[in-house]
């Protein structure tokens, strides 16, 4: 009697459950063939399916940022802007700022001048006091970001400050003009307002080196934002605009004069306003421009020095200014936001004058040899300038 093979064995238990196994996969798929359902539903039917929370849709505002640098309104400059009447009228001087800035949601200039009108009687350097018809032309022009806070506040004394304050407080009222860096009483002085533009909320911060060794009366330090032995004040006021705003942006008078570099004391400040939460730091008082970068793996960037943007001096670097754009974006997510900065461009203007009359600011863009021999070998020039620190930095793009 023979004995069958444990392989032959094996093969036919391996064959029983394949049937099987065929059989169970074509009852489950008739029954569901029977329901009306297709191959592809009859899939997804026997194929486990997972759950997932959609990602929140970001909400996303932005507002863009132009800035120039300062108004220093010398006596031949004003001299010129009078009319046969008497009064002045700057927009023949200053339309091409308008122009530049079109389109722009915040505008801004310093005024280096105190704009005390000519009630005060006005007077050029080394004590300035100039029209406030001149204030009226840059509002006219879309300019609606002033810093007040320069060596010249205190030209006319406390004066001086009421006078050229009371005006832009008028201008508020108007044209919603945000000034900021000289006031007339403490509480002003104290208070730390917050504006909104687009859905972003920003605080606007002014601060000077000093007056020409002038001083505010004893207890009226109020008047001017002094920072030199005030840096921890200054510091703290970017904190609290910090803690109450999503963007802070800080105008500051510093630096050495004709010095187209940043000197450390800008370089050290400038690294602890981005510590302490300025977004965009705006300089001015060296008269020449100076470059720019950006802060804090790009969280924050410094313009170092605008220049003029409108003058009577006579050298040339002194008449090359520099106008600057930003777009500044607040994305928000599950109710946490954040900013970030991009589009960070500049270009140089020029004020041309002939013998002190005739005053015209042009971009370079708009320049020629009848206005400024050589205009296009001094622009490679002092372009240079401006991405000199950093290389990102666009330079034109302003229409």
């Amino acid at each position: 009697m023979s004995k069958s093979h444990p392989r032959h064995l094996k093969k036919w238990v391996l064959a029983v459950l394949i049937v099987i196994a065929v059989a169970a996969a074509g009852t489950i798929g008739w029954r569901l063939y029977e329901r009306g359902q297709t191959p592809q539903e009859t899939a997804a039917a026997i194929t486990p399916t997972s759950t997932s929370t959609p990602e929140p849709t970001p909400e996303v505002s932005s507002f863009s940022l132009f800035m120039s640098g300062d108004g220093l309104i010398h006596g031949t400059v004003w001299m010129d802007a009078q009319q046969s009447d008497g009064s002045y009228d700057f927009h023949n001087i200053m339309e091409n700022m308008g122009t530049l800035s079109q389109g722009y949601d915040l505008v801004y200039y310093n005024q280096e001048t105190i704009l005390g009108g000519t009630e005060l009687g006005l007077s050029g350097y080394p004590t300035f006091n100039s029209p406030q018809e001149f204030g009226d032309t840059m509002v006219d022009l879309g300019f609606n970001l002033v810093s007040t806070a320069n060596n010249h506040s205190l030209d006319k004394g406390e004066t001086g400050i009421d006078r050229s304050t009371s005006y832009w407080k008028k201008q508020a009222e108007t044209s919603h003009t945000v000034m900021a860096g000289t006031y007339n009483s403490q509480a002003d002085h104290d208070d730390l307002p917050v504006y909104e533009v687009n859905g972003i909320s920003y605080c606007f911060l002014s601060w000077t080196y000093g007056c020409n060794g002038l001083e505010p009366p004893a207890g009226k330090e109020y008047l001017v934002n002094i920072y030199s032995g005030h840096e921890e004040e200054l510091l703290n006021q970017i904190r609290q605009a910090k803690a109450k705003a999503d963007v802070v942006l800080v105008a500051m008078h510093w630096g050495t004069e004709y010095d187209d570099e940043a000197n450390e004391e800008q370089k050290t400040l400038a690294q602890e306003m981005a510590d302490a939460g300025a977004t965009v730091i705006i300089g001015c008082h060296p008269h020449v421009i100076e470059p720019i970068e950006y802060l804090n793996n790009g969280t924050s960037i410094v313009y170092y020095s605008l220049g003029n943007m409108v003058s009577a001096q006579d050298q040339l670097p002194r008449l090359i200014g520099m106008v600057g754009g930003i777009t500044i974006t607040k994305t928000t997510v599950n109710g946490e936001s954040t900013i970030s900065l991009s589009d960070a461009k500049a270009d140089l203007i020029y004020t041309y004058y002939e013998h002190f009359t005739n005053f015209k600011v042009i971009p370079f863009k708009d320049l020629d040899d009848v206005h400024l021999p050589d205009h296009q070998a001094i622009y490679d020039q002092y372009s240079k300038k401006i991405t000199e620190y950093d290389s990102s930095i666009q330079v034109g793009g302003f229409e």
